[in-house]
């Protein structure tokens, strides 16, 4: 048995002062507050669950830096993409995957949401074992004790009615039913979910979505929808129907679903996410970044339609900035603000998040739960004077005042380090062997 103490910690009924946790098994086994650390890890500071990163495109981290020059939408920063996709190799793609999903562990985040389809060799030539590059992505998170979910994504067209490009190449399997026969390959774990994606309209045709869907009717199923007005331009050219309406009509929301990004959005397919109960995963770092714009977080909490957060390209990883963005997002657009309790918007970081990607015991600090605990600092300068409480942890805190984190009970980052990685030299390494 393992026992931490913890000066405050977020429980699931609020704020609570010293607290003994004990672990067994990679799950607690006790909470009790109002007790001295007798012999156990301490954790100083603000205490809370582990964060859950909900939507990850971990290439895309070499991106950051190298796109910000110029003029330009998604469309051109999406050729720039391209370029790194096409250089990378299983081994490369491991390397680069190890250094972010470290990057991620730092921050507080205890498990990612790997939405993959980058799955073959340059022109769609398979490898010996067709699921190489996820497997990198697996040993990637293993080596670096971050849990994963792969969403393996299907991906068969370059849009609506469009050819794949050479790069998209790597992308396909064909059709829907050579990604699933290929993902039916995958082997999951007590830390790995295998979980299921469609591109996205742009890149399922309508009359394949719903094989998608159904292929493994039983995992946490992701989809890009409505990232950019010309997606539904082209889907309503195509088809006579917004991107949420073609997924309501192959039966793809429900409430293992998870709608990335939900930017532009009519009052029908609002509607459509939340009486589905289908979850709705903001990114607002990369939506800015991209300028893609702001979705319509508080009509779709109102409809039912449960928020989680993602990092997506990785412009910045710290879940704590995509938390309070979608509080301030709503803001600019309203010239209004509260539209989200800091207390909602970790919901959606922590027991949400992690229930949209199939770990649906984390993200609480309570008997039975993985034992994941994320230790912020209350004196740096961002979060020193704020009282420490959970508006501390969404509106003042940041990536950089994670000093430890505990993943299934064991300590992986102590005093701002990863206790075997040296995560920046990493990261330089990896990059460097991708981009020019």
């Amino acid at each position: 048995m393992t026992t931490y103490w913890c000066e405050t910690a977020l429980l699931p009924d609020g704020l609570a002062e010293r607290v003994l946790v004990s672990v067994e098994g990679g799950r607690f086994t006790s909470v009790e507050a109002g007790v001295d650390p007798a012999g156990a890890d301490v954790l100083r500071g603000l205490v809370v669950p582990g964060l859950a990163n909900c939507h990850s495109h971990a290439f895309h981290r070499a991106l950051r830096g190298r796109t910000q020059t110029g003029r330009g939408t998604f469309w051109t920063w999406r050729e720039q993409m391209y370029a790194v996709a096409s250089a990378l190799t299983p081994d490369t793609y491991y390397d680069l995957a190890r250094a972010v999903y470290g990057e991620m562990l730092l921050a507080g985040i205890t498990a990612v949401g790997e939405f993959h389809y980058l799955h073959h060799a340059p022109g769609g030539r398979r490898y010996d074992d067709p699921n190489a590059m996820g497997a990198a992505l697996i040993a990637a998170a293993q080596d670096v004790g971050l849990r994963i979910t792969v969403l393996d994504t299907c991906y068969v067209a370059g849009g609506i009615e469009q050819p794949l490009n050479d790069v998209q190449q790597r992308f396909s399997d064909g059709d829907a039913s050579g990604w699933a026969s290929r993902v039916s390959q995958l082997t999951g774990g007590d830390d790995v979910v295998i979980g299921a994606a469609a591109h996205s309209v742009r890149g399922v045709p309508q009359d394949q979505i719903g094989a998608v869907a159904s292929a493994f009717p039983d995992v946490p199923l992701h989809i890009h929808l409505s990232e950019q007005v010309a997606e539904n331009e082209a889907s309503l050219a195509a088809y006579g129907r917004t991107p949420a309406q073609v997924l309501d009509e192959a039966g793809f929301l429900s409430g293992r679903t998870s709608a990335v990004h939900a930017t532009h959005l009519t009052p029908v397919d609002i509607g459509l996410l939340g009486s589905s109960a289908s979850y709705s995963c903001f990114c607002p770092t990369t939506e800015r970044d991209l300028a893609d714009g702001i979705g319509p977080s508080v009509q779709l909490r109102d409809a039912g339609s449960p928020l989680t957060l993602g990092s997506d390209s990785h412009a910045v990883i710290d879940l704590f900035e995509e938390m309070r963005a979608v509080e301030l997002n709503e803001r600019l657009a309203t010239q209004e603000r509260g539209h989200w309790p800091a207390a909602e918007l970790y919901r959606a970081a922590t027991a949400d998040g992690h229930r949209s990607i199939g770990f649906e015991d984390a993200g609480m600090i309570e008997v039975g739960a993985r034992a994941d605990l994320v230790a912020l600092r209350l004196d740096s300068v961002r979060t020193a004077g704020t009282g420490g409480t959970v508006e501390t942890a969404v509106f003042a805190a940041a990536a950089a005042d994670v000093t430890d984190v505990v993943v299934s009970g064991k300590h992986l980052v102590a005093s701002g380090n990863h206790v075997s990685i040296d995560v920046p030299a990493a990261l330089r390494a990896s990059i460097a062997a991708v981009t020019v």
